[in-house]
């Protein structure tokens, strides 16, 4: 695994707008192709397999809380846990999710937590990176079957929906990020054979029995990039439990996009070598660690205390309390911390995409590059 400094393409804005990438640069450089990675074949098959795994034991650590009925520890609200459960045990299928691992090529990648709810930069990690590849490395190879396996996926999903209805596709229509997200999204799953629409999340309606579109036609089915924690809890929130509208990401998935998920997984599988340890006290490491709200986006109000320091992440979050993670330090490439997300599409890892900062806390802003492998 190697950083390898590069010169961009002279005309890659319009390239990479072509696409449908528009936020390519928020925040002054997001996409950048002065650098990529470069990695071996088995240094893919190694993150390929880590990922399977954790996505495995994500899985199993699921079925354990709802086993024991452990969903206190989550703060979720005790109204929504019965609607959890029946989700599961219904076998509602999800679509992807991405974990954020740590790994300079060396031993074992680790996880330093599973975005499975509303994972973003999958237009960049799926066609973007792929047709830069084409471009800059044409007889190279990518981890990246994102597309294909979003499509194949989405055929599958299509067998759970209502027939001959739409799937609408909803979130923060104001945020090009999460709007050119959607519209990728909603693409893949057009290409599948479904019947895809486009809503804001303020234009969903409830007319007294189910939810409707701003034609007040009832909608069966919902793509939602919109976190879960923030649905239960708005004034329509309590509607879904009607049971009549069927959400992707299911419900049972509060439960994997929920850092509470962390301290459960290492209290299953302790000493795991893709898990990091975790906790729900305060007191269980008492020098090097990384404190995370339960719930959090973009490393908003994380915080790591190592070598006698403390670096903390600005934000609006932790009033449902927090979960301590042992310090795991990110490697550093040119200067530049990186975090490695590898993406999961059904069951099956499908692609990585790379991010880097100028501090260990990775966020919105965090620059997004490409990768090849030999």
């Amino acid at each position: 695994m190697h950083r390898e400094a590069l010169v961009p393409r002279v005309d890659w804005p319009a390239k990479v707008e072509e696409l449908g990438f528009f936020f390519h640069s928020m925040d002054g450089v997001y996409w950048d192709e002065r650098a990529c990675y470069r990695f071996t074949a088995d240094e893919i098959d190694t993150l390929e397999a880590a990922t399977a795994e954790l996505h495995q034991r994500a899985l199993e650590a699921v079925a354990r809380v709802i086993e024991k009925g452990d969903l206190s520890r989550f703060a979720i609200p005790e109204a929504f846990h019965g609607w959890i459960e029946r989700s599961w045990k219904a076998g509602d299928r999800s679509l992807f999710g991405r974990f954020d691992l740590s790994w300079d090529g060396s031993g074992e990648p680790k996880m330093l937590e599973y975005n499975a709810d509303t994972p973003t930069a999958l237009l960049e990690a799926s066609v973007v990176q792929w047709y830069w590849l084409e471009d800059v490395f044409p007889h190279a190879d990518q981890f990246n079957s994102l597309h294909e396996k979003l499509i194949e996926r989405w055929k599958v999903l299509r067998e759970q929906l209502p027939a001959s209805a739409a799937l609408y596709f909803t979130g923060d229509m104001d945020c090009e990020e999460d709007k050119g997200n959607l519209d990728y999204l909603r693409d893949t799953a057009t290409q599948a054979g479904i019947l895809a629409k486009s809503i804001g999340i303020a234009d969903i309606g409830w007319d007294g029995k189910r939810f409707v579109d701003l034609d007040d036609r009832p909608m069966g089915s919902l793509f939602k990039l919109y976190p879960w924690e923030w649905m239960v809890r708005e004034e329509f929130g309590k509607n879904l439990l009607a049971g009549n509208l069927r959400v992707i990401e299911p419900p049972w998935k509060m439960l994997l996009s929920n850092k509470a998920i962390l301290p459960v997984m290492w209290e299953m599988f302790p000493g795991h070598p893709n898990l990091l340890a975790a906790s729900f006290e305060p007191g269980r490491f008492a020098t090097d660690f990384v404190k995370k709200p339960i719930y959090s986006r973009e490393g908003a109000n994380v915080s790591i205390t190592a070598g006698g320091r403390t670096v903390e992440a600005p934000g609006d979050y932790g009033e449902e309390g927090f979960i301590w993670q042992a310090y795991h330090e990110l490697p550093v490439f040119d200067g530049n911390y990186t975090v490695i997300g590898s993406w999961i599409v059904g069951d099956a890892p499908a692609g990585i995409g790379m991010r880097e900062d100028a501090s260990p806390i990775t966020k919105n802003s965090s620059r997004f590059v490409p990768h090849h492998f030999t």
